[in-house]
């Protein structure tokens, strides 16, 4: 099956001055979601219990927050976050988008 993450198969849960976040909707245990992160904004941050998360940045610069570790991510960047970890990304000056 081919994600396309648009209006064919997934739907926008968060649209507001920060960021538009769109989850896929095809899948029953699996959420693949894709987060346009507007010029200059960050994430509020977050952290699972019991599962890690991949983030692949597709477009974009900034900067992914692991605890208090901060590294910078690029297009073409992917990240593991491991089960329990606090994150958060920020943008640079034309935006960040990852799946």
């Amino acid at each position: 099956m081919k994600i396309k993450l648009d209006k064919t198969d997934s739907r926008i849960v968060v649209s507001n001055e920060t960021y538009n976040v769109i989850d896929n909707t095809n899948l029953n245990n699996l959420i693949v979601s894709k987060t346009e992160l507007h010029p200059g904004k960050e994430t509020g941050g977050h952290n699972h219990s019991g599962q890690e998360e991949v983030y692949i940045f597709l477009t974009g610069n900034g900067y992914i927050y692991l605890n208090e570790k901060k590294m910078s991510v690029q297009a073409g960047a992917t990240v593991l976050i491991e089960d329990g970890v606090f994150h958060r990304v920020e943008s640079g000056a034309s935006g960040l988008y990852f799946v």
